[in-house]
């Protein structure tokens, strides 16, 4: 099969770079052979307001460019990662018009709210879920604080919410949990079109040695990744335990701020995959305090993998992944005693820590390694050929 796999990388890296890079590499291993089309929203500087607008909604280069790559690549299925904003949705009338399927992974809630989060003021927004027009997004400038590109976004999800974009051109979607899955059903699109297949985390890390006696927080130093409470909690926390935080972002200064005013927090800053996964490997516990409804948290699969046990918000895909007591545990959103209680609770039993670790690979090994991952990627492209009456070998039927 040749799949044409489509991403716009974000100026900051993310975990949906590292998935459209897992998930290549692994069709690859498989002997699939892949096409990269591929944006950088590096692009977007010196870009004027309106045609930054104009390529949001449609960006009619990279169809004519998409349309002229199918045609001498002849693949299979399109499937996209991130099309915003600079492929668009244009991406996938592309496909449509040469009879390629089209697959769309869901790493955000970007189709429900133009911030991406459901999340405003630092709790969680479910006002535009369903609504064509999101005049509260726009209202409140839920994007980048920014009512202009707020009304950019809106004004892309209304046009493709009027074309019937998301339930007409786009064959199958892929959610990445039951959470995410449910409230884009909520949403208004069409439940038979959502599949569900988790991420993967490849190559397996292997089960750390948990030997460093610390927490650690790896990911976005930003608001909705629950920052704020992280570093509250080392400030009601008595107990002399470390934390290491792995990441960058907009919250930076005052993490860098809380290090240098406490001893027991040590800020590393952004640093490549295999020393997270060191990193991790050597931790007794993973520390996932986000205040939004996370879709998925690669960054807690990990973890799993290391055989690290994990204390996440009770909320989203975090209450869907954490098996509570068993792969470790579960707090209170925005409750910085809470969560300092828990880690309290894990410190002072070992023989529990243990245990988790043995139960947190063992979940990783089940749900999370790369055989059963690809093997449903594949079934969610048949499925999306199906929908578009191209089998697998029909490549011929492509207009040259």
């Amino acid at each position: 099969m040749k799949i044409l796999v489509c991403h716009n990388f974000y100026q900051q890296p993310g975990g949906e770079d590292q998935v459209f890079d897992d998930e290549c590499a692994l069709l690859e291993s498989r002997g699939h052979e892949v096409v990269r089309f591929t944006m950088h929203n590096d692009q977007l500087d010196g870009m004027s307001r309106v045609e930054m607008v104009k390529k949001t909604i449609w960006n009619s280069t990279v169809e004519q460019d998409l349309i002229a790559l199918i045609q001498r690549e002849l693949p299979d299925v399109m499937h996209c990662h991130n099309t915003f904003p600079l492929i668009s949705p244009s991406a996938y009338y592309a496909a449509q018009s040469q009879g390629v399927a089209v697959v769309q992974t869901l790493h955000n809630y970007r189709l429900l709210c133009p911030g991406a989060t459901l999340l405003r003021d630092g709790k969680v927004c479910e006002k535009c879920i369903g609504k064509r027009l999101a005049l509260p997004a726009i209202r409140h400038a839920c994007y980048r604080n920014n009512r202009a590109a707020t009304t950019a976004t809106t004004a892309m999800l209304a046009v493709h919410h009027q074309k019937n974009t998301w339930t007409d051109v786009i064959d199958r979607y892929i959610a990445l949990t039951d959470f995410s899955r449910q409230k884009f059903i909520e949403g208004g699109f069409p439940a038979e079109r959502i599949c569900l297949k988790p991420n993967l985390v490849q190559p397996d890390p292997g089960v750390g040695q948990h030997d460093g006696h610390y927490a650690v927080f790896a990911g976005r130093l930003s608001p909705e990744k629950g920052v704020e409470t992280l570093l509250q909690t080392w400030e009601h926390l008595e107990a002399e335990i470390p934390l290491k935080i792995l990441g960058d972002g907009p919250m930076a200064e005052q993490v860098q701020q809380a290090a240098e005013r406490d001893a027991r927090i040590e800020w590393l800053g952004r640093v490549d995959i295999d020393e997270v996964a060191h990193v991790i490997g050597h931790a007794n516990v993973l520390v996932m305090p986000s205040v939004c409804y996370e879709t998925f948290g690669r960054t807690m699969i990990e973890a799993f993998a290391a055989g690290t046990p994990v204390i996440a918000s009770r909320m989203g895909a975090m209450e869907e992944l954490v098996d509570e007591g068993q792969t470790g545990f579960l707090f209170q959103p925005d409750n910085a005693k809470d969560l300092a209680e828990k880690l309290r609770q894990l410190w002072q039993q070992p023989d529990v820590q243990q245990q988790m670790r043995q139960a947190a690979r063992e979940e990783y090994d089940n749900q999370y390694t790369a055989e059963p991952n690809y093997q449903r990627l594949i079934e969610i492209y048949e499925a999306a050929m199906a929908t578009r009456g191209r089998p697998a070998s029909a490549r011929d039927l492509v207009t040259v």
